[in-house]
């Protein structure tokens, strides 16, 4: 158990269906498709040729030119995020000790975007050659907490994840610890991710992670289904203010809901496939349980990873078999990477972030384009399929798993 409460006051969201918190929920509720074709770079040469791309975001609408010359995209993401989370707390700055205010964020790649520019300006230039004198901070995956520490002057625990898809989690989980265990009272949580870029999607491509259902983007991400083929890259951050409860209180902060308990454990088995029984999920999520001493039959919504590939699909339906058992048909499971698609480091959050509207409005959130279910998973198990449902929600199940194996799992608990 936590040595110290901590629970979740502001929640900030950048995504493919809202570039806010009440726009991404609505469309959420109401089954929304973020995929279309890329409009960034040209795609005719490429296998896949859609993503979930942000709609409607510049981002000259929330930062400075200089900001936005000195930030990679995931940069600029992550802080927008933050910055709705951070007003949405209610935190008055001014009166916070700012060294027990700390930031803990994740990022499965990082600055992908300005990587590939800055080399690729480099190539070009006559010599002597000459890098971009931003190349580095815009590219290191740890400056968005970097950004998000200076902007805001927060002087406690800064650091960052790095965990593939898990990298979010794995942050929010960081977080947790360093409430609970004194060395800050407020982390400001998250992940961010822009890898819809040539780079990014020709890399995910060529290992065949990717659905080709290029003649019908809005149903390609399929999670569960019969017929999927590979997830669909999104993009975008989201953000979470972790707090000491009892700190909270005495502010008067609104509460959205409490942390009950993680999980974590790792695969050991390969680089890119899970294990095909679901072992190691199982494990985190096992885990998870133990810690936050509850049972199976105590959990009434399970956020999946569901990125709607073949394998990982399968494998993390027997693992919740496996650790839900009897109760598996009481639970309701979706996997809203349906709608977002795949976000990589910043899916973990985000999905917590989708926890934690559920817990609020009572609400399911579907998994869209669900029309066969796969034959391998039993007909008794509810995976919402493609209409939200009303349920009364007291602690949901989040997972993130990455590749090289790692396993996240986070439980939330609803406060009265």
């Amino acid at each position: 158990m936590f040595q110290r409460r901590v629970v979740i006051t502001g929640i900030g969201a950048l995504t493919p269906i809202g570039n806010n918190v009440e726009a991404f929920w609505n469309n959420l509720e109401n089954g929304v498709s973020g995929a279309a074709k890329i409009t960034r770079f040209d795609v005719s040469d490429f296998r896949t040729q859609f993503a979930c791309e942000l709609k409607n975001f510049k981002v000259e609408d929330y930062l400075d030119s200089k900001d936005i010359r000195m930030m990679d995209p995931s940069s600029h993401y992550g802080i927008i995020a933050c910055d709705e989370a951070i007003e949405d707390s209610g935190l008055s700055l001014t009166s916070e000790d700012l060294c027990k205010i700390g930031v803990m964020w994740g990022t499965g790649i990082g600055g992908l975007q300005s990587l590939s520019n800055c080399i690729a300006d480099y190539l070009q230039c006559e010599p002597p050659k000459k890098m971009h004198p931003f190349f580095i901070p815009k590219m290191i995956a740890n400056m968005t907490s970097g950004h998000i520490s200076i902007k805001y002057g927060f002087k406690g625990p800064v650091s960052t994840s790095v965990s593939a898809c898990a990298s979010s989690n794995d942050a929010v989980i960081s977080a947790i610890q360093f409430i609970s265990s004194g060395h800050a009272d407020v982390i400001v949580t998250g992940g961010s991710e822009a890898a819809i870029n040539d780079i990014g999607i020709s890399g995910f491509s060529v290992i065949k992670a990717l659905s080709e259902r290029n003649n019908d983007p809005q149903t390609a991400s399929r999670p569960f289904d019969n017929d999927r083929d590979g997830f669909v890259m999104g993009e975008g951050a989201g953000a979470m203010v972790l707090e000491l409860y009892e700190h909270a209180l005495h502010r008067g902060a609104k509460i959205y809901a409490e942390i009950a308990g993680f999980g974590m454990s790792a695969d050991a088995y390969h680089i890119t496939a899970p294990l095909p029984n679901g072992a190691g999920a199982a494990l985190a999520m096992s885990n998870a349980l133990k810690f936050a001493r509850l049972t199976p039959q105590d959990i009434d919504y399970v956020n999946a990873h569901g990125t709607s590939t073949g394998l990982g699909d399968i494998a993390e339906i027997k693992a919740l078999v496996s650790v839900f058992e009897s109760s598996i048909s009481k639970i309701n499971i979706s996997s809203t990477k349906s709608m977002t698609g795949h976000m990589l480091g910043a899916t973990g959050v985000v999905e917590s972030i989708v926890s934690v509207l559920a817990l609020n409005y009572n609400v399911v959130p579907p998994t869209i384009n669900h029309f066969k279910t796969d034959s391998k998973i039993d007909s008794i198990i509810n995976l919402t399929p493609n209409k939200a449902q009303k349920k009364e929600i007291n602690f949901v199940l989040n997972n993130s798993f990455g590749f090289g194996g790692h396993n996240t799992s986070i439980i939330l608990k609803k406060l009265p």
